[in-house]
Parts: C-alpha cells; sequence; structure tokens
C-alpha cells in the first residue's frame, strides 16, 4: 500500500530537517514543497519546490496532508499564519515523530507538532500545536509547552516547567524546575532561567527587556 503524500510548507533549512525527519518517520511520501515565488522548481535534499503560498487552496484538493516546515526563533507570526491557513483549507496536520526521539506513553502531542531526532518528552510533558521541539531537546516529566513554540536544540525544560504559547528558547538553554515563562517569550542561547518571566519577555543575558 502506497504511503499518503504530505506537503511540507517552507523550503529553508528547518525544512531539510524536517524533511530526514519525515523520511525516517516512514508514514508519509512527501510530495513536493511550498516556497516563495524565487524559489520555484529548487531541489531540496531531491524534492521539488512545486508552489507557492498563493496555491495552497489548489493543493488541498489533491493532498490532504502538510507540515509547516517555516522555522521560528524571534517571531511565530509566520507559523501561526501558515497553521490557520492550511487548518480553513482543510488540510490534516499530523503529529511528527523521529523514530530517534522518545516521546512518553503518559505525554501528549498536539497537530502539527514535531519532535526531532533525540529528543525527550518525558511521562506527564504535554506539548500544544504546531510546535518543533528539536534535536535533542530535553521535556521533563509533567512540562507543559503551549501550542506555536519552538524549544530548540539541547534545550532541557525540567519538571513542572511551563511555557507560554508563541514562545522561543534556545539552544542549550535550561530552565528550573516549576519555571513559567509567559506567552511570546524568547529566550536566548545558551542561558540559565531561575525565576518566572512575565509574557512577551526577551531574556537575553544581562539586558533583559
Amino acid at each position: 500500500m502506497s504511503k499518503p503524500g504530505v506537503i511540507l510548507i517552507g523550503a529553508g533549512g528547518h525544512a531539510h530537517a524536517c524533511i530526514d525527519v519525515i523520511e525516517q518517520h516512514a508514514q508519509y511520501q512527501i510530495v513536493g514543497l511550498v516556497g516563495m515565488p524565487c524559489e520555484m522548481h529548487s531541489q531540496h535534499l531531491g524534492y521539488t519546490v512545486i508552489a507557492t503560498d498563493e496555491d495552497l487552496p489548489l493543493l488541498a484538493k489533491d493532498y490532504q496532508y502538510a507540515v509547516i516546515a517555516v522555522g521560528q526563533i524571534r517571531s511565530p507570526d509566520s507559523r501561526i499564519r501558515l497553521y490557520q491557513q492550511v487548518l480553513q483549507l482543510g488540510f490534516s496536520l499530523p503529529d511528527i515523530i523521529a523514530p530517534t526521539a522518545h516521546v512518553s506513553y503518559h505525554a501528549t502531542i498536539g497537530v502539527g507538532t514535531i519532535v526531532m531526532h533525540g529528543a525527550i518528552v518525558n511521562a506527564g510533558a504535554k506539548v500544544g500545536n504546531n510546535c518543533i521541539i528539536n534535536t535533542r531537546t530535553l521535556l521533563e516529566h509533567d512540562s507543559t509547552v503551549e501550542d506555536h513554540c519552538h524549544i530548540s536544540t539541547g534545550a532541557i525544560l525540567n519538571g513542572g516547567v511551563h511555557i507560554g504559547a508563541g514562545s522561543f528558547v534556545g539552544s542549550g538553554c535550561v530552565i528550573k524546575d516549576g519555571i513559567t515563562l509567559g506567552r511570546g517569550c524568547l529566550v536566548g542561547m545558551g542561558l540559565c532561567v531561575r525565576h518566572n518571566q512575565a509574557d512577551h519577555t526577551r531574556f537575553i543575558g544581562h539586558d533583559i527587556s
């Protein structure tokens, strides 16, 4: 039986990482990528940019599944816009879990979320919709990541941490157990967060604004 086709929306570096996870995941066949007009017909790890955002209504008539393969650092706005658009068009957004990741049977993963290679999502953890749980991230027991977040490579969220919607946690960060980050926060690379942070905090070291 052939695998169902999936469209990747995005054609940058994060899309390359998504391609590798989806290939290893082995439940979907990548049909092609959606990119910018200047990216049309370009090749990415053997897959072609076959459409732009304007073509999504037509693609929705032929394909059921889509993965949002646009990265997120400073703002989640592009991923949120695409998430809302593809749902309105009738696409299904599967959660994709790399076979090298460990997601506890007692954890929950939302729709459209991708869990990358080597990540651990431990018992009682909850991850919302349209999130990136990046390579070698650790989400410890009973931690919560709300919708539209990017937890970047090698970040550690200790037990009971709560990350508000639309937040970004940079590579190699460590967040102390029980800490809450508000909505729309940004935590810079390699930092330790030991105190709760209000909505829209930019925690980038000595300069917090």
